[in-house]
């Protein structure tokens, strides 16, 4: 299913934009992001807290590294591909839940990042 490819896409270029968002507020002082709409709605809030960060890594790294992954193992084998969208989507779900409950911030990345990982879910559940 193309669909795979062109959702782990999206997820990749969201993910490449979040690093070079988090690239930028770590190195330029008052930076705005683009993405930072209000208070209410920042990816500032959610990339710098400490949910945008597991063992260290930001959760954009390994979001780029995670869709390129995604991209070569459609080719290889697609049931790969769904054990680790489930993975992805039940990781997607604590981050949701800290974004908007504990940060109480809204970020459009992120649940753009999420709605990526709910898709790819279902087209791989589709494709085996």
């Amino acid at each position: 299913m193309l669909s795979i490819i062109i959702v782990s896409a999206i997820g990749f270029l969201l993910s490449i934009y979040a690093y070079h968002t988090e690239t930028k507020l770590h190195s330029i002082k008052n930076y705005k992001a683009s993405c930072d709409i209000n208070n209410r709605i920042s990816c500032s809030k959610a990339f710098l807290s400490k949910y945008g960060k597991l063992l260290g890594i930001p959760n954009s790294l390994a979001g780029i590294f995670f869709y390129l992954l995604i991209i070569v193992l459609y080719f290889i084998n697609i049931k790969i591909v769904f054990y680790l969208s489930i993975l992805s989507f039940l990781g997607s779900i604590p981050l949701a839940y800290w974004s908007y409950s504990k940060l109480k911030t809204f970020c459009l990345v992120c649940t753009s990042v999420y709605i990526v990982n709910l898709l790819l879910l279902i087209f791989s559940y589709l494709a085996i």
